[in-house]
């Protein structure tokens, strides 16, 4: 019998270390609670492994949706037990040396596109990197939209990237970019092009250049350029002036959707544009006129805006997605926060901070408030409550009925902007949904059906947006968990859109077959936000001066001769005699001042409780 004992003695012995390990995370948490990094040390750019996983996600079971609830109005079940594995992998500082080889890793991802691009491309407008040769305008197929809308045979991936030189302060390449700009690129070209594209891709970065060559404070660094006589802000004119023929001969006054940049509007141009597309080229046009006194480009982008505006339905508030530009009436009814919707709204409200004028903001904020009257499904608040985590949908513009289940990744830029009128937390709430479908797939598929859990179409041009709002939401919270998120991305498009010369759109997201294409806006926006991200001590945190990007990412300084119009008369100040908003009073809405809209204490919490996350996960068919 005294064995038995002994035996029993031993296991009662193991039962109550196993217990007391247990409780060794309760106990003294910081004993387990450690980063685990998905490699010991940071490893050099090019050996970047991918982020965690734990292997493909199962698929969902045959007609099944977790997102049941959101096919009407409010919310379902509960989020479900709190887990701690999110506070292991998220919580908790961020090793500065880790940092610093992210930022490296993200200006080498920016280097090798862009020395891709000057090498095998230039100056043909975009770089096909699986094969290591430049791509121009189709013309051998005229209908070829996909192309012929953005590259307009003027070196477009040279002139989106100026900026980006600046910010990451290559003041030697942007000089040199810079003069190859203005000796070899004119747009007296035969090329029918997207009023759109032109206007905020090509448009934008020239203003933005021009505006970092002739800062007097040289907060990047000296990017002056000897003997610079304004070229790029000329060039900016002569592109507008091509651009211009679109306003005209539309009994509404919103523009055509293209215009050729010798002959104006084609004759067999279609009178049906987006919302999105006309109703976006307020930031860059407003600038334009500003910088040369003339009212001209400001008056016809803001007459566009005002006429999108006043046809939005009587019931819900909401515009369509596309408009006849000669009769008014809406072909496309669809009322979302993505393709053909999204920078119309984001333009309202940057308008706003740019040039003060309290129309843009008045209408911002009834747009706001008809966004969450209608789009927005789920339960009220992001962080506390029963029911389905937050979600914008896509809804009839004149019932607020649900059109489909779907949303695109454009949408993902709509969290950044929640940052900018500091709605941060409903932000937080979007942006973990959008992150956890890029952990799923290692990319954002074009569209993403939430009802059905998969792809309604799988391709993933390089878009910046996710990247974009992860970074506003640091800007803002400046929790570690967002750069976690930035790891994370930078990782994915290392190990499945690197190419031979470049970085290659993914076909497929479940497949991870390649595109030989890499559009202007990887080196202008993707990269760009990745490296601020991980870029602490950037001039453009520090230096005092405060900074918007426009819709493609391009930086513009908020000051106050964009507050000072010469031309009243024709674009009067309002009745009530309500004064301008200062540059000094941009803290309710500026980005980088909304850090304390999050309390101190979450800091390095994660932004959403984990039993959220897990929820989240798990309606993406993560887990």
């Amino acid at each position: 019998m005294q064995w038995r004992s002994v035996v029993l003695g031993l296991l009662l012995l193991r039962l109550g270390l196993q217990a007391l390990l247990a409780l060794l995370p309760a106990l003294a948490p910081g004993l387990c609670l450690r980063l685990r990094f998905p490699f010991p040390f940071p490893p050099p750019p090019a050996a970047l492994g991918p982020p965690p996983a734990a292997g493909p996600p199962p698929a969902a079971a045959p007609g099944s949706s977790h997102w049941g609830s959101l096919l009407r109005r409010g919310g379902g079940g509960g989020g479900g037990a709190g887990v701690d594995e999110y506070e292991r992998r998220y919580s908790g500082a961020f090793p500065p040396q880790l940092r610093a080889r992210l930022r490296d890793a993200a200006r080498g991802m920016f280097v090798f596109g862009y020395d891709s691009y000057m090498r095998h491309a230039f100056p043909r407008d975009e770089l096909d990197p699986l094969h290591c040769r430049g791509r121009g305008p189709d013309r051998r197929d005229p209908s070829n939209l996909n192309i012929n809308d953005v590259l307009g045979n003027y070196s477009l991936t040279l002139i989106d990237a100026l900026d980006t030189l600046a910010v990451m302060g290559n003041s030697s390449e942007f000089q040199k970019a810079v003069k190859l700009v203005i000796d070899t690129v004119s747009f007296d070209k035969d090329s029918t092009v997207q009023v759109f594209e032109a206007t905020i891709r090509v448009l934008g970065s020239l203003l933005s250049a021009h505006i970092i060559i002739t800062d007097a404070k040289q907060p990047f660094g000296d990017m002056t350029i000897k003997d610079y006589d304004n070229e790029l802000l000329h060039m900016a004119h002569d592109l507008a002036v091509r651009l211009l023929p679109a306003f005209e001969n539309t009994k509404t006054g919103i523009p055509y959707p293209r215009v050729n940049l010798k002959k104006g509007v084609p004759p067999d141009s279609h009178n049906e544009t987006c919302t999105a597309g006309a109703g976006s080229l307020l930031v860059e046009f407003g600038i334009l006129s500003r910088l040369l006194g003339d009212s001209t480009f400001e008056w016809v982008a803001r007459r566009a805006v005002k006429a999108l505006w006043s046809l939005r339905s009587n019931n819900t508030g909401l515009p369509g997605n596309v408009v006849n530009i000669q009769t008014g009436h809406w072909v496309g009814k669809q009322s979302g926060l993505g393709a053909g919707s999204d920078s119309f709204y984001e333009y309202l409200l940057k308008s706003y901070i740019l040039f003060g004028e309290k129309e843009d903001l008045e209408m911002f904020n009834d747009a706001y408030r008809n966004i969450q009257n209608h789009l927005r499904r789920g339960r009220e608040a992001c962080n506390e409550g029963e029911g389905d985590p937050p979600l914008y949908v896509n809804v009839n513009m004149f019932t607020g009925q649900l059109m489909n289940t779907w949303i695109d990744s454009l949408q993902a830029f709509f969290p950044g902007l929640q940052v900018l009128i500091g709605d941060v937390e409903d932000a937080i709430c979007l942006h973990a949904f959008y992150y956890a479908i890029w952990k799923r797939y290692g990319a954002l598929p074009e569209r993403y059906n939430w009802q059905l859990q998969a792809p309604d179409v799988p391709f993933y041009p390089l878009r910046p947006e996710l990247v974009e709002s992860t970074y506003l939401l640091y800007q803002a919270t400046k929790n570690p968990f967002y750069l976690h998120v930035g790891m994370d991305i930078l990782q994915s498009l290392e190990k499945y859109t690197k190419a031979k010369c470049g970085y290659a759109t993914l076909h497929h997201v479940v497949e991870k077959t390649k595109e030989d294409r890499m559009e202007s806006f990887f080196l202008s926006e993707t990269c760009k936000y990745l490296y601020l991200l991980f870029d602490e001590e950037n001039p453009l945190h520090k230096s005092g001066n405060k900074y918007m990007f426009t819709t493609e990412g391009h930086i513009v300084s908020v000051d106050e001769r964009f507050r000072n119009s010469l031309w009243q008369d024709i674009l009067p100040v309002e009745e009530d005699g309500a004064e301008k908003m200062k540059p000094n009073e941009l803290k309710a809405v500026n980005f980088s001042s909304n850090c304390n809209r999050v309390p101190d204490e979450r800091r390095y919490l994660l932004p959403l409780k984990s039993n959220y996350m897990r929820q989240i996960d798990r309606m993406v068919g993560l887990i």
